[in-house]
């Protein structure tokens, strides 16, 4: 029995040429010339269900018997898999999507891979001197998925190039329709993923040059080619314009939800008739409509849907919100239920924020609004609405009276700001 560590913790330590610790919960670790009895007999627990996957006894950490894979049906859940203590570790090597991620060092060395006898039978370390994402082998094709994460790890290291060869069959696999067969919820888990690493624009510039985008975010793929008014966007094409935002969400250290809400904000713009361009008036709404189909379609989860939903409506009025009066500010906060989820609040502020910056020249900008509104929402909130509900009772106002004597102790707390 050898056992290796493989994959990412590899490429990790490579990458920084550390000689530190790897962190246990990166580690993915392979087993050759052994069987599931000896893995039972050494005191594994097995947890596989389609391939042989076993739980070390102290650490928990999964390790895998060596395997082979064979494609039985379109999509990436149609595989056959083989493991045996014939099968060998370039086998096992060989089935895995990157050749940066096709790398293994044993396991007396896994605390310091980088250091240790390197195992690199396509070629990873190469690659990664030279900052390419490389198929490991003409299998990659038989895994749509391999496509979202390579788009992934295109966000992840920006300074990554697609080889050529591995772009091209990336379109063939668009062309042979295998990115239609996969499921919303893994579609949805590796969007997720690209949109909050380093660089989401870089997942949409591959997903869009090998056509993937277009099957499974269409929504998203008409915006290139649109124009904005320039006084506005001086980056003019609404497609560079969503690059631009994801990118300042990344830099801000946004969470998902706020990157999502970043990524659909626009997508009114891509159903705007030609005619009307470069003006986009009514985008917002119809922005929110897309958004739907697209949570839906895809299983997003509720927290990102409704976020994304309130900045699709209301992002212009937040951009413009220094004008409005106290009674208007009161509705805006009151259409975006600010007052009963402020936290929710929050995260539309810093995507307004994102969409505002994510601008040709804009970079580097203040964003005033933001504190502006922020301040708004305090002051609302700090109306003790019982007290007022409890005056307007004693001067023998009841229901909707009584709604409208809080209303306006909330205008007037924003009139005193």
């Amino acid at each position: 029995m050898q056992i290796y560590l493989v994959g990412g913790a590899v490429r990790d330590a490579l990458m920084a040429r550390s000689a530190g610790a790897v962190s246990h919960s990166d580690r993915d670790w392979v087993v050759v010339g052994a069987t599931p009895q000896a893995m039972n007999d050494a005191g594994f627990l097995p947890v596989g269900r389609d391939f042989p996957v076993f739980l070390h006894p102290q650490t928990r950490e999964e390790y895998a018997l060596a395997r082979t894979e064979r494609k039985t049906a379109p999509g990436y859940h149609g595989f056959a898999f083989h493991a045996d203590p014939g099968v060998t570790l370039e086998d096992d090597l060989a089935r895995r999507d990157l050749t940066i991620n096709a790398m293994a060092v044993p396991q007396d060395h896994a605390d310091a891979p980088a250091q240790g006898p390197l195992i690199d039978p396509y070629g990873g370390a190469r690659d990664l001197q030279d900052r390419v994402l490389r198929h490991v082998t003409a299998a990659f094709a038989e895994d749509p998925v391999r496509i979202l994460r390579l788009a992934r790890f295109a966000a992840r290291f920006p300074d990554f190039s697609v080889a050529p060869e591995t772009l091209e069959l990336m379109r063939q696999m668009v062309t042979d329709g295998e990115v239609d067969h996969l499921v919303p919820e893994r579609v949805w888990q590796e969007i997720a993923r690209g949109l909050m690493e380093q660089r989401p624009s870089r997942m949409l510039t591959v997903l869009r040059d090998c056509g993937a985008l277009a099957r499974l975010l269409p929504e998203v793929d008409r915006l290139w080619g649109v124009p904005q008014r320039a006084e506005h966007h001086p980056e003019v094409d609404t497609g560079v314009h969503l690059m631009m935002v994801l990118d300042m969400a990344a830099r801000l250290q946004a969470p998902l939800p706020v990157r999502y809400a970043c990524l659909g904000h626009d997508l009114g713009k891509g159903t705007t008739p030609p005619a009307e361009w470069p003006r986009h008036i009514g985008h917002e709404a119809r922005s929110a409509r897309l958004l739907k189909d697209v949570g839906q379609r895809l299983r997003v989860p509720l927290a990102c849907q409704e976020l994304a939903d309130v900045v699709a409506r209301e992002h212009g009025h937040i951009h413009g919100s220094g004008g409005l009066s106290p009674a208007a500010t009161l509705r805006l906060l009151e259409r975006c239920d600010a007052i009963r989820k402020p936290e929710r609040f929050a995260q539309a502020l810093l995507a307004c924020e994102c969409d505002a910056r994510g601008r040709l020249g804009h970079e580097e900008r203040d964003y005033p609004q933001a504190q502006r509104l922020a301040a708004a929402l305090k002051a609302v909130l700090a109306v003790d609405t019982s007290v007022v509900a409890a005056a307007a009772m004693a001067d023998g106002l009841s229901g909707p009276r009584i709604g409208e004597r809080i209303h306006q102790a909330r205008v007037d707390a924003l009139q005193a700001l």
